[in-house]
C-alpha cells in the first residue's frame, strides 16, 4: 500500500517537490516553491500575482494562484476563475510540450470566459483572452509546437485595469 502525503490536519497533500512547469521531481529532490494551496487574496492580488507569474514563464504556478481564486470565488464568478486557471493550465501544457492536452484545456478555458466577454468583471481582459486562445489554438493544431515561437507564447495580458 502506498503512503500518500497528508498536512496537519490529515488532508491529503503531495509533498512531492515540483519542476518549474508543475511536473513532480523524485523526493528530496531540489524543486522550486510551491504556491500555499490555502492561498487567499483579492481577486485584484490574485490577478497582479498570475500576471506576474505568467511573466516570469511560471504558467503552472499561476495556474495554482487561479484555482485557488476559483475556489473562493462567488458562484457568479466561478467560471470566469475556472477559465483563468484553465488558460495558465493550457500555457503549462505547452510548455511541456504537450499540444494534445494544451488545445484541450485552451478550448475549455475559452468557453468558460466566452459568458464574461461583454462584461469581465476585475477588469479580466476576456474578449482579448478569448480571441488569443482561439488563436494559439489554431496556430498549433496548423503548425505544431515545434511552429510556435517565443513571441507567439507571450503572457497573455490577463486584466486590462488594475
Amino acid at each position: 500500500m502506498r503512503h500518500r502525503d497528508r498536512d496537519p490536519q490529515g488532508r491529503a497533500r503531495n509533498a512531492r517537490p515540483r519542476d518549474g512547469l508543475g511536473r513532480p521531481l523524485p523526493y528530496g529532490s531540489p524543486g522550486v516553491e510551491r504556491i500555499d494551496e490555502e492561498l487567499v487574496l483579492t481577486p485584484q492580488e490574485s490577478l497582479e500575482l498570475a500576471q506576474r507569474l505568467l511573466d516570469e514563464g511560471r504558467p503552472f504556478h499561476a495556474h495554482e494562484v487561479l484555482e485557488a481564486a476559483w475556489k473562493n470565488s462567488p458562484a457568479g464568478e466561478r467560471m470566469l476563475w475556472k477559465g483563468l486557471a484553465q488558460l495558465a493550465v493550457g500555457l503549462t501544457h505547452v510548455r511541456r510540450g504537450n499540444p494534445v492536452g494544451a488545445v484541450a484545456l485552451l478550448h475549455r478555458a475559452g468557453e468558460h470566459l466566452q459568458p464574461y466577454a461583454e462584461q469581465p468583471p476585475h477588469g479580466v481582459a476576456a474578449d482579448h483572452l478569448i480571441r488569443a486562445v482561439a488563436d494559439l489554438c489554431d496556430r498549433i493544431e496548423r503548425d505544431g509546437l515545434p511552429g510556435i515561437t517565443d513571441q507567439q507564447l507571450s503572457p497573455p495580458l490577463l486584466a486590462t485595469t488594475g
